[in-house]
């Protein structure tokens, strides 16, 4: 069953930039859109498993710091080589001040 867990305040990531959640035992990435929204993937990228908070946001991309392959974080959609498996996606919402993602 899926629940809502407190992740961060929403100024503790900058627009177009990212932050490492650990939750569980599993890594998640948490990124602040340049629409100004919130989103949030699997946090290890699925070629290398790299951690993706070391990488580079562009817009609504971003990029593996290993390889330069690059994944729109809105849907996971893996978009440039070498990656090809599309990472996992989350819901998230802000709500009472806090940015919370629903995690199995």
């Amino acid at each position: 069953m899926p629940h809502w867990i407190d992740a961060c305040a929403p100024g503790d990531i900058d627009a177009e930039d990212l932050i490492r959640f650990d939750h569980a035992g599993a890594t998640h990435a948490i990124y602040h859109g340049p629409d100004g929204r919130f989103y949030a993937t699997d946090g290890l990228c699925s070629h290398e498993h790299v951690h993706l908070a070391d990488g580079l946001v562009m817009e609504f991309l971003i990029e593996c710091p290993k390889h330069n392959g690059q994944f729109d974080y809105r849907t996971g959609e893996a978009k440039r080589a070498p990656v090809c498996v599309n990472l996992r996606t989350y819901p998230v919402r802000v709500e009472a001040g806090r940015v919370l993602v629903e995690l199995p």
